[in-house]
């Protein structure tokens, strides 16, 4: 958990899908919109790789990520709270 000021980062919420090795989790996060021609909401989907240093989160945990520097190919991320 990361005590820098977070206050210019991002933060996105999802469920936690994958506990990834060590201190890696695979967060997926939804957002609906509605579609522009039909007037329909769609919900769609992507997963972020996050750094977890204390290896807390689990499968199906609700959580909060915030911006990080990379700490390798896809963690940009890294868990902020856990809801």
């Amino acid at each position: 958990m990361s005590t820098t000021n977070t206050k210019f980062k991002r933060k996105l919420t999802g469920a936690v899908v994958s506990v990834s090795g060590s201190k890696s989790i695979v967060i997926s996060v939804s957002r609906r919109f509605k579609h522009p021609v039909y007037s329909k909401f769609l919900t769609r989907s992507k997963k972020y790789h996050a750094h977890d240093e204390e290896c807390k989160a689990t499968v199906g945990d609700t959580v909060t990520i915030i911006e990080s520097r990379p700490h390798s190919k896809l963690k940009k991320w890294e868990l902020f709270t856990i809801n």
